[in-house]
């Protein structure tokens, strides 16, 4: 049975306490027989638009507190990478290294993600052609002695891609459905709902975004067809440090996953 990956969790790490707090929520979605689960929050967001914004507790207590969540909750671990020489440290826990979109074309982050033994998300970046995703994943293939090509190959590889949206303008993304069975021609696809929706800078240093668009265009998403989702999920949204905008309460993920499952099954 093919199951459903589904990346959740809150966008940064802000305490302990609300790691743990939103993994004890999830974990029913953990157990999921249909469902490929991993846990995600970001020890540090270095991409952060004001120098003034929370970026997380560093790459040390980070991995400390994802460790955690690992042992405790059986969960397993997504994060974000930034600089090459974190690749390394990061893979002793994280069972997949996420590569931000503002870096997917970053050849020495790429490579030095490959030389790990953790699966790889590359998010696609606001500015980039979606049929140009096949260079930064063939840096990966072939760092890892992939001669081929394409949906399997990335597979085999450990490697699949996020759509999270286009730039249209100042302060505006679009999803542009298409860019998903593009992207799908050279590997697994996730789907990026809540960052789809950001409005980048909009809020004053900080981005803003649309969380009621959130369910409907992963929804058009699923009738598309993917491999799986990405929710930034927090207990409370409108407190969020990071993101505040975008996130989903654990309640409206668990809706919202359910209607995917019955798309899904339509199509």
């Amino acid at each position: 049975m093919k199951k459903m990956i589904l990346i959740a969790g809150p966008c940064v790490i802000e305490s302990k306490d609300l790691v743990f707090n939103v993994a004890e929520a999830l974990s029913d979605l953990n157990s999921h027989e249909k469902i490929d689960f991993y846990f995600k929050s970001s020890f540090d967001k270095a991409n952060r638009t004001s120098i003034e914004s929370f970026r997380g507790p560093g790459l040390q207590k980070g991995l400390e507190i994802l460790a955690q969540v690992k042992e405790k909750f059986k969960m397993k671990i997504l994060t974000d990478i930034h600089e090459s020489n974190q690749a390394e440290p990061v893979s002793r826990v994280a069972n997949v290294l996420q590569i931000p979109a503002f870096l997917c074309r970053q050849t020495d982050l790429l490579v030095a993600a490959a030389k790990t033994k953790s699966k790889i998300n590359i998010k696609k970046g606001q500015f980039l052609n979606p049929a140009d995703i096949k260079y930064s994943i063939k840096k990966i293939l072939q760092t890892r002695g992939e001669s081929n090509e394409g949906y399997e190959a990335a597979k085999k590889c450990g490697v699949f891609v996020a759509e999270r949206g286009s730039s249209f303008g100042y302060g505006n993304l679009v999803v542009d459905m298409r860019s998903l069975l593009i992207m799908r021609e050279f590997a697994p696809v996730i789907f990026d709902a809540t960052h789809s929706v950001q409005m980048p800078g909009m809020l004053g240093g900080k981005s803003g975004g649309k969380s009621e668009f959130i369910e409907p265009l992963a929804r058009a998403a699923a009738a598309v067809g993917v491999d799986g989702f990405f929710f930034e999920t927090h207990i409370n949204p409108c407190e969020a440090l990071c993101d505040a905008s975008n996130q989903l309460t654990p309640k409206r993920l668990k809706e919202c996953v359910d209607t995917l499952f019955k798309i899904a099954d339509c199509v």
